[in-house]
């Protein structure tokens, strides 16, 4: 069973039901205090933390008094945007005190889906944590072109894992884990404490969705579960009401933990393996001496730049003698390449008339 104490980069998804009382609509302040604290405790020990919140339409609901009830979209739409601004705001003012920085970043599912919209995502996120920050995500509902839909931010979540390659995920939510039937409706359900394997059986018992303020059920918490934990990500399922939720899942607290397939980083470096390449980039002595110390590809090692790739795009990696060295995904596109290539980064903003990123391909972004 995973051990959240063993967590090295956690990311944990909260409900709408959690953070906004059912009653009045209000933010749940002590409920925010306790988890601030808990996120507190984990960095101080060395945990990056990476926080999936919901909760902007059901904040903005109450704010602009819509009913609760399913909304339609352009409604759905205008409480987010109010919403949001208060939430952003009151992680701001809770984690503060702990001189923690926190940022907002406004995501959708589909931005894992375009090679370069994945790679703005991921190359924003991994500086942040780098630097300390505790990121806020969030579905970009207030955007949104069609109906939001069931269980966004648990898959958005199990994206998010995806993504910094965290190890360990939690889906904080209104149920105490995966049953065998819904022990609302079966009092002869029982829990799982592990599952090792999300076989058609598994799959069977997930229901529907569950409160009207929450929008997963426990067929968007399987559908993560499986995203998760192909990438090497543990995920556990716990009840998140109480205060210091995850304090209370480190000490026993009931759950359900999802075993990982593989080594996060590992899982990571085979699926960027099993691409095809759409291009090569020939890298100089020096350069591949520095690749093979694990460290990333810099423009001034690039000799020479094959084919014709995208940003985003997987890419070979050759020495000047043809040997393959791995591959891995470009942060620029081939041309880009060209014009960089044998420079310092200091000089790509000359070179290409806008500012770039340092680093040609980041050694998480590369299999060799």
């Amino acid at each position: 069973m995973a051990a959240l104490s063993e967590a090295k980069r956690l990311v944990a998804k909260i409900g709408s039901a959690l953070l906004v009382d059912r009653s009045t609509g209000a933010l749940r302040s002590d409920w925010v205090a306790s988890m601030a604290a808990d996120v507190a405790r984990l960095r101080a020990r060395g945990t990056d933390v990476v926080l999936v919140s919901s909760g902007s339409i059901a904040l903005g609901r109450g704010v602009l008094g819509l009913p609760a009830t399913t909304l339609p979209l352009e409604q759905s739409q205008a409480a987010a945007a109010v919403g949001q601004i208060r939430l952003a705001r009151a992680w701001e003012e809770h984690l503060a005190p702990h001189g923690i920085t926190t940022a907002q970043v406004l995501v959708t599912l589909e931005d894992s889906a375009d090679r370069r919209r994945y790679l703005n995502s991921r190359a924003t996120l991994q500086t942040l944590l780098s630097l300390g920050v505790v990121p806020i995500v969030n579905e970009n509902d207030t955007v949104a072109t069609d109906e939001i839909r069931y269980g966004d931010n648990d898959r958005l979540a199990a994206q998010v894992a995806v993504t910094v390659g965290a190890d360990q995920l939690v889906l904080l939510s209104d149920v105490d884990g995966f049953y065998s039937a819904n022990p609302y409706d079966d009092p002869t359900a029982h829990r799982y404490d592990t599952i090792d394997d999300i076989t058609p059986e598994i799959e069977a018992m997930a229901g529907d969705a569950g409160s009207g303020l929450s929008k997963g059920g426990m067929k968007t918490k399987l559908m993560a579960a499986k995203t998760a934990t192909a990438a090497g990500c543990a995920l556990a399922i716990t009840e998140g009401s109480r205060l210091n939720p995850l304090s209370a899942l480190e000490n026993g607290a009931p759950a359900t933990w999802f075993a990982p397939v593989l080594d996060p980083h590992l899982a990571r470096k085979r699926w960027i393996s099993a691409m095809k390449p759409r291009g090569t980039l020939i890298v100089d002595d020096g350069a591949a001496q520095a690749l093979g110390q694990g460290k990333s590809l810099l423009p001034a090692g690039l000799a020479r730049v094959e084919g014709a790739f995208g940003r985003g795009d997987p890419v070979a990696i050759r020495d000047t003698g043809g040997r393959a060295l791995g591959q891995g995904l470009a942060r620029y596109d081939a041309a880009e390449a060209r014009a960089i290539a044998g420079h310092r980064s200091a000089e790509i903003e000359t070179l290409l008339g806008y500012p770039g990123r340092a680093v040609l391909i980041h050694r998480d972004d590369m299999a060799t």
